[in-house]
């Protein structure tokens, strides 16, 4: 009877673990890195924001959006302030509309403009 060398075996049983493990990291950091298809360009440039409610107990329908590089474009910073809340708005709350203290649409010496960031405030409308 002939003798088997079960070591090479083992060797490649490793290998597929060590793929699938990968595999398994790259799937579950899919949700983490929003692909450049899914980013969407105002007035030309892709702007970083971020929207934060004030207070999730006492008002959980208020927020602010800070817009990074206003001076890049100040129109194009004020559209993505916009498209944020709203799809924060409808996200929380199931509402597109939002009455905001200060907006897309205020004057544009009234806006808070600081460090090349701009904030918006913003209230969110319940349907």
């Amino acid at each position: 009877m002939q003798q088997v060398d079960f070591s090479s075996v083992r060797k490649r049983a490793r290998h597929p673990l060590g793929f699938a493990i990968i595999a398994l990291m790259l799937v579950s950091a899919c949700g983490v890195i929003t692909p450049s298809s899914q980013r969407v360009a105002f007035d030309g440039h892709f702007f970083k924001t971020k929207v934060k409610q004030v207070d999730k107990k006492a008002s959980p329908t208020d927020f602010t959006v800070l817009v990074n590089d206003v001076s890049t474009s100040l129109d194009g910073a004020r559209a993505a302030a916009q498209h944020e809340a709203i799809k924060f708005c409808i996200a929380n709350f199931g509402s597109s509309r939002i009455d905001w203290a200060v907006g897309p649409f205020t004057e544009t010496e009234k806006l808070r403009v600081s460090d090349d960031k701009i904030t918006f405030i913003g209230r969110c409308r319940r349907p």
